[in-house]
């Protein structure tokens, strides 16, 4: 896990361990179901807010944004 991603700030390429890429798209899909979902395993407003950084939460875009995230790295595997 640790030094399995790469990243750089000056364009290039972002390389992920596959093993990590399995995980990371399984934990977005994941926290897309739990925005989404009724009820009371729905993450609430509070711990939505803390996602977001203090930035005014938009739940149906980070929905989207998770699922799409997690769509196109299974579609890399």
């Amino acid at each position: 896990m640790p030094g399995s991603l790469t990243i750089s700030h000056h364009g290039s390429a972002v390389t992920l361990d596959h093993a990590d890429a399995e995980r990371l798209a399984t934990v977005m899909a994941d926290l897309a179901y739990l925005l989404e979902i009724p009820g009371s395993n729905r993450i609430s407003e509070e711990q939505l807010a803390v996602l977001c950084e203090g930035r005014a939460p938009d739940r149906a875009d980070l929905v989207h944004w998770c699922a799409s995230l997690a769509r196109g790295l299974k579609g890399q595997l």
